[in-house]
């Protein structure tokens, strides 16, 4: 039975009333990877979990990709791994339209002793970030587009992902048809029901397209202005897309380069700033692009060196950057280029934005959207130029200036300090920390590449 003997929260109240057969909520959250993680907790502590919050170690916010634990700048074992007050983000109580049973779920939030937000939680990195941009009166307007894969829960030989049966045909797709209209009516049941569990949850979806390559889908989210509910919708978003393709019988994927020879999945996202009237600061009237909006670009590709080792978090992330794919690989921007790391769309003044197009769709949303608003920050305080829009093909060959390799760009993140004046140097040094240990962990593993190659040298 729901606990209603503690005092619950009005939302909380008003979600029994709307669901009561609920029978577990999940206290969700992503960690700096993305990899949601949480608890599951019975009815019976419904509202003394949302009403006073949880116990939660501090170190959950530190561990790599497959959940380990490296003591990263002493947050761990070295401070005796401590438990901080874990409290429900409000407004983020939503249901589980997937799940076999009536679930509830929620993202939590972490406090310190004296009540601040926990320094090393990405939701609150964005958070700090935000609040420099409001003390600009300043408010960002976001949406995020996300590609996928849909893959078979069976694997091809060697344990490599393959790309599902098409209930339409019956026939496993090999070549790519993208905006192919057969392929979004193939698997048209799957699809419809993400839309479906996302107008559950309040999270509105626009245009859904088949991408790239064989069971390669993007779905767009709509624009925000709420930066922080973007970005915790983007969450929202990725799991029910994994919820509600294994109920299909599929297996969803956010890997950013699955194939070699085929498309990544990026993350895009799509920003404009509005004043305190409400008015985008981006637009230009008559002008394409704005004083502000050329700042704002030049402090973005300024801060790009450094970013990457957030846009790109693992080994794999690194593989999506191939020249002449139209994923970016160089700092430059450009009006309806999709060649270019910063693309202005099309649209009046009024609808005048930044599509930041570096991402891959396994980064952290947080963490992304936070180097982008830094970046915006820092080049409306210091006016940075970002050089003339580039036109043409720009994706045939590597920016010097960007790290395409992991420990490059974790050590370009090192020795930056411009990020720093945003996410602070303590919560840098623990990622890179816990970034360069996982990648110690990754190459501690013999590859089936070495037998072949080395087993026979001499």
């Amino acid at each position: 039975m729901p606990d209603t003997v503690t005092k619950l929260t009005p939302e909380a109240a008003d979600f029994l009333a709307r669901y009561p057969d609920t029978r577990h909520l999940d206290a969700i959250f992503p960690d700096l990877s993305g990899v949601i993680r949480g608890k599951r907790y019975p009815m019976s502590e419904f509202g003394k979990v949302t009403s006073d919050g949880l116990a939660f170690p501090a170190s959950v916010y530190m561990l790599d990709t497959m959940g380990q634990s490296h003591d990263p700048a002493g947050l761990g074992f070295s401070d005796g791994d401590p438990d901080r007050v874990a409290k429900i983000v409000e407004g983020t109580l939503l249901p589980v339209p997937w799940a076999q049973q009536p679930s509830a779920q929620a993202l939590i939030t972490l406090q310190e002793a004296n009540g601040s937000p926990y320094p090393y939680e990405p939701r609150n990195i964005l958070l700090s970030t935000l609040r420099q941009l409001k003390a600009l009166s300043l408010r960002p307007v976001v949406a995020f587009e996300l590609e996928f894969y849909l893959f078979d829960r069976e694997r091809a030989e060697g344990g490599v992902p393959q790309p599902p049966v098409s209930p339409l045909t019956g026939q496993r797709d090999s070549g790519t048809q993208v905006y192919g209209m057969d392929a979004l009516d193939g698997f048209s049941a799957v699809i419809e029901e993400i839309g479906a569990a996302c107008e559950a949850q309040g999270i509105v979806t626009g245009a859904i397209t088949s991408e790239y390559a064989p069971g390669q889908f993007e779905i767009n989210l709509h624009h925000l202005d709420d930066a922080m509910k973007a970005a915790d919708h983007c969450i929202f978003f990725k799991r029910t897309v994994k919820g509600v393709a294994r109920k299909h019988g599929f297996q969803a994927s956010f890997m950013a380069k699955p194939f070699l020879e085929q498309a990544g999945s990026g993350l895009h996202m799509h920003i404009s700033l509005l004043d305190d009237k409400g008015r985008n600061v981006f637009d230009g009237g008559n002008e394409p692009a704005s004083p502000r909006l050329k700042h704002a670009l030049g402090g973005v590709l300024e801060t790009l060196p450094e970013a990457m080792a957030f846009l790109a978090p693992n080994v794999n992330s690194f593989r999506r950057y191939v020249p002449d794919i139209f994923v970016p690989i160089r700092r430059c921007w450009g009006f309806e280029n999709r060649s270019v790391a910063l693309r202005i769309p099309l649209g009046d003044g009024a609808a005048r934005r930044i599509e930041h197009r570096i991402a891959g769709a396994d980064a952290n949303p947080y963490l992304t959207l936070a180097t982008a608003l830094a970046g915006i920050h820092h080049g409306l305080t210091h006016k940075s130029d970002p050089g003339a829009p580039a036109e043409g093909n720009t994706g045939h060959a590597y920016d010097p200036d960007l790290p395409f390799r992991p420990r490059r760009a974790l050590d370009r993140l090192s020795e930056t300090k411009l990020l720093a004046c945003y996410f602070g140097a303590d919560y840098l040094e623990a990622y890179v920390a816990c970034k360069h240990a996982e990648l110690d962990r990754f190459e501690s593993h013999i590859s089936q590449a070495e037998y072949d190659w080395y087993l026979q040298a001499d």
